[in-house]
């Protein structure tokens, strides 16, 4: 399967630590494995799913994108203001 991952994404990973980074490569290798492990969103974030998890003790949700054989990472982040984040940005691209 292959990954793409948007820029937002990549900004915010750029930023973790290599231990918080295995700790998401191994989240990523979860949904490569079963792609429809996160929740799908229903109205305006259709066709999106967001996979939620700890690192540390903060959850985490991994937003993502499907088809085929491609997986597209689109946006990871703490809950707060997540999904208001995560529309805007859909709506701009």
């Amino acid at each position: 399967m292959k990954i793409l991952q948007a820029r937002q994404f990549g900004r915010k990973v750029k930023k973790f630590t290599q231990q918080e980074k295995r700790s998401l490569d191994k989240q990523i290798q979860k949904i490569v494995d079963n792609p429809a492990i996160g929740s799908e969103k229903r109205g305006d974030l259709r066709g999106v799913y967001v996979h939620k998890f700890k690192m540390k003790q903060t959850q985490y949700l991994l937003s993502y994108r499907f088809a085929e054989e491609i997986l597209e990472l689109i946006m990871i982040g703490p809950h707060e203001n997540y999904y208001r984040d995560l529309k805007g940005y859909l709506k701009s691209s």
